[in-house]
């Protein structure tokens, strides 16, 4: 994002009453952030408990020695002294170095063989160190949920699940196997995603042009989006829409006054076609 827009966005999202921010070291803006959270602060508009920052471990990073030393980079970026919930972005391991997006001559991505339970212990020991209040993962499947789990010795489990989750995609059967282990889904791209063809699947349509949701909105005068929202919530799904335009900002909190009918959570819920927008083809 352009310089300052990002700062601008979540200072507009404060005020609107957004307290849940999801950042990530390869997001580049966590400064912006770190800086928009500590003017509101300043202003006497939130405390810092107030807020929920949820920060990422990127795939460079997954060898044990390196998770506490890139969680306090982190750290010292948003010039914050814990985040709220640390994850595990990916279940996959680049070659670690400065390189974000590690490739070899050919451009194929250069891989790392890493331990997920030792990554896991490693976050565990940042948890106890008072760095992150809670520790989660992000696209995982329920096997390597399991993998964790069933750790010998585990001493805190994950609390989250970060996953794609929309009505075209609403992933029941990994919904289901996290609330039996107590773990929550976020949702992410919970409006559908951008149509960049260069990481977005776009075979599938345009989730906000769906004419269910559409038509669901004319009644309760909601947009796509707000009924796209509201469906999540409504299953228990925490969302984390993304947008830096003001009108949308405000537009996405405004779904806590009205609530769907079974029947239209039914009707949703037939609107799956199990095809994710963004495919990680890495």
């Amino acid at each position: 994002t352009p310089k300052g827009s990002c700062l601008e966005s979540v200072k507009i999202a404060i005020d609107t009453g957004y307290r849940h921010i999801d950042g990530a070291f390869v997001y580049y803006n966590e400064h912006e952030v770190g800086q928009a959270i500590r003017e509101k602060i300043a202003e006497g508009r939130i405390k810092r408990e107030d807020i929920f920052y949820c920060g990422k471990l990127w795939n460079t990073c997954h060898p044990p020695e390196l998770v506490r030393p890139t969680l306090e980079k982190t750290l010292k970026i948003l010039q914050l002294d814990y985040v709220d919930l640390y994850i595990i972005e990916l279940p996959m391991a680049f070659k670690p170095g400065d390189a974000i997006y590690p490739k070899d001559e050919n451009g194929k991505f250069i891989y790392h063989e890493t331990d997920l339970c030792a990554t896991w212990e490693a976050m565990e020991a940042c948890k106890d160190a008072g760095l992150a209040k809670s520790i989660g993962v992000s696209n995982f499947n329920r096997r390597q949920l399991e993998m964790i789990l069933n750790k010998p010795g585990l001493k805190h489990k994950p609390v989250s699940n970060q996953v794609e989750c929309h009505p075209y995609f609403t992933q029941p059967k990994l919904l289901e196997f996290c609330r039996q282990h107590d773990i929550v889904i976020v949702g992410y791209s919970p409006l559908g995603t951008s149509r960049d063809e260069t990481w977005v699947n776009v075979s599938s349509p345009p989730l906000l042009k769906d004419p269910v949701l559409n038509a669901i909105g004319r009644k309760y005068n909601k947009t796509a989006a707000q009924v796209a929202l509201r469906f999540s919530i409504q299953r228990g799904v925490v969302v984390i829409p993304k947008s830096f335009n003001p009108q949308r900002i405000r537009e996405n909190f405004q779904i806590f006054d009205f609530s769907l009918t079974e029947e239209e959570m039914k009707e949703i819920e037939a609107l799956n076609k199990n095809v994710r927008y963004v495919e990680l083809l890495m």
